[in-house]
């Protein structure tokens, strides 16, 4: 049985992630700081839903705990380390940046140590569609440069990019880096848009929309979502010999085993269709609060998923109003309306 530790487990990916793992029989070591960034108490529920399952353990901890981390990784020896656990939120890292500093630098260099001294098999992390930043040129493609990043999180997402390269280079660790398009389903974090659209629609409460909008983004089911990090985990990268044996669709780096691949429904959806969406589920329209665009913020999205349909050959296909119909569904039975 291969084990595999992932980091983040009580979070709104990491549990769809291990949910996953154990039904294809995978052993999962769970690694989360139960932080109240948001309800706790759902992280909770999450982490007792997956220790129903006997090949399922949780360890509480920080990622900036490396002691904890590094003993957990001793005691138990993963084959592979799925490194979800981050400070999330693009709009939350204007209001406390250092967070972010701890949590996805700090912790992340932790992590990556713990990868090197157990030399794992493969080593996979999150990283994020906001490191494309500035960039316009859509769909966003791995082989388009993503050096303006435009809030801090995704600062430190960029950084963990190039520190991986870094270690994949100097200890030859197999390390794959994925980019996340707008991911939203069940289980799904309070402060997302989905959710928040849901509860102000059910609630008779305003939602704010912003850019009045006029924003797009590329939907992300999150069972699409973990099914791509699944298949990911049996294709880690190798170094080439040559930089002639890349193929010309392909991240794979030159100088490491060492790959970045987005994970995106690669389909473009107006905002104002989403909540038109969920209005639909939800039976009753929304107080739409049109706003401005938010600092930090892009108003389009869009991912190009050659990559990992070449590795892998899938590719996220949920449709939007289905997965809004999946997830209002669960909202509903989750609060008992």
């Amino acid at each position: 049985m291969r084990k595999v530790l992932v980091t983040g487990s009580a979070g709104f990916i990491g549990f769809h992630l291990s949910q996953l793992l154990l039904a294809e029989g995978f052993a999962v070591v769970g690694y989360d700081g139960m932080t109240d960034y948001y309800d706790v108490a759902l992280k909770q529920r999450r982490h007792q839903m997956l220790l129903q399952n006997q090949h399922f353990s949780a360890t509480e901890g920080m990622l900036e705990d490396f002691d904890t981390l590094h003993a957990l990784c001793l005691a138990q020896r993963p084959d592979v380390i799925v490194h979800l656990a981050a400070q999330a939120g693009v709009r939350y890292s204007l209001e406390n940046p250092r967070a972010y500093l701890d949590s996805n630098l700090t912790g992340t260099f932790n992590v990556m140590e713990c990868a090197r001294e157990l030399a794992v098999d493969h080593l996979l992390m999150a990283s994020t569609s906001s490191v494309y930043g500035a960039n316009t040129h859509m769909p966003y493609s791995e082989l388009h440069k993503s050096d303006s990043p435009l809030t801090f999180y995704a600062a430190t997402k960029k950084a963990n990019e190039a520190m991986s390269h870094s270690y994949a280079h100097l200890w030859n660790l197999p390390t794959t880096m994925f980019r996340f398009f707008t991911v939203y389903g069940t289980w799904g974090r309070p402060d997302m848009a989905l959710y928040k659209f849901t509860k102000g629609i059910l609630d008779g409460t305003p939602i704010d929309v912003y850019n009045h909008g006029e924003m797009y983004r590329d939907f992300t089911y999150v069972t699409d979502l973990v099914r791509g990090i699944r298949l990911l985990i049996d294709t880690p990268p190798v170094r080439p010999d040559s930089p002639d044996d890349i193929p010309e669709w392909d991240s794979l780096s030159t100088a490491a085993p060492w790959r970045v691949v987005n994970i995106g429904n690669s389909d473009k959806v107006k905002l104002t269709d989403f909540v038109d969406a969920i209005e639909a589920e939800c039976g009753r329209p929304a107080i739409r609060n049109y706003m401005d665009m938010q600092k930090g913020d892009v108003p389009a999205t869009w991912a190009d998923a050659t990559i990992l349909r070449n590795l892998t050959g899938y590719a996220p296909q949920t449709d939007v109003r289905e997965g809004v119909r999946r997830f209002v569904a669960w909202y509903r039975e989750y609060f008992g309306i």
